[in-house]
């Protein structure tokens, strides 16, 4: 991810005025840095993203998998009059994805005899399960439908009173797939989103990055989404 951000950054006019990897010390103060971009894993996100924001740096963070440290960097971010934007998956498309699936769920209320689950496919190195796009998408579902109270990881395709199951899969080099499938006796309907590589969350993170700037509080993707559908990007 680093590095295809670094090559559309650039590609898009920016400057690139620190690389720091896991093996590097965090520098104490960043001159000439606007915002900081940071994917790396649960167990370094919040120490790195509240070490930037302590210095009233703008923070973009894609890591996913410390959602119980988010209210804090929240909080981090009001204190120190800066900006913070996160996202369980940077590309428009998911977020896209994101907003058809509130109006599929919306429409599936009415419809109980459908049972919803998700499914969500991505490589064998990935830290977290299920995927934090999954778990967002999970909880847009349960928040438009009313049959739904809680998200639960199942192992198969069984849908217990009022949880929406979320099935995990790990495979090869796969980018990052994801179903919202509806299924009675009779039909099946499912809304699909499949990354085909990384470009899409590396750009939607520089458009985030671009998003924040001389802004404070916190941000997602659907800020993001909002302003370009109002005025454009």
């Amino acid at each position: 991810m680093g590095k295809t951000i670094e090559q559309l950054s650039v590609e898009r006019g920016h400057e690139i005025v620190a690389r720091i990897g896991k093996a590097d010390a965090k520098p104490e103060f960043l001159n000439g840095c606007d915002v900081i971009i940071e994917f790396t894993t649960p167990e370094s996100a919040f120490e790195n993203v509240s070490h930037y924001l302590k210095q009233g740096l703008p923070v973009v963070c894609g890591t996913t998998g410390w959602n119980a440290q988010l209210k804090d960097a929240e909080q981090l971010a009001q204190q120190h009059e800066t900006a913070f934007f996160y996202a369980s998956n940077f590309s428009i498309g998911v977020n896209l994805f994101f907003e058809i699936s509130k109006k599929m769920s919306a429409l599936l209320s009415e419809w109980p005899e459908y049972n919803l689950r998700i499914e969500e496919t991505h490589h064998i190195h990935k830290k977290d399960k299920p995927s934090g796009t999954a778990i967002t998408l999970a909880q847009n579902v349960i928040s438009n439908n009313h049959n739904l109270e809680q998200w639960q990881v199942l192992e198969d395709e069984i849908n217990p009173n009022n949880t929406l199951p979320i099935i995990a899969h790990r495979e090869n080099e796969v980018f990052g797939n994801h179903s919202l499938i509806a299924e009675n006796d009779i039909d099946i309907i499912e809304l699909k989103h499949i990354a085909k590589n990384r470009h899409g969350f590396a750009l939607g993170a520089i458009l985030a990055a671009e998003f924040i700037q001389n802004k404070k509080g916190f941000f997602g993707m659907s800020d993001l989404i909002k302003q370009k559908l109002a005025h454009g990007i």
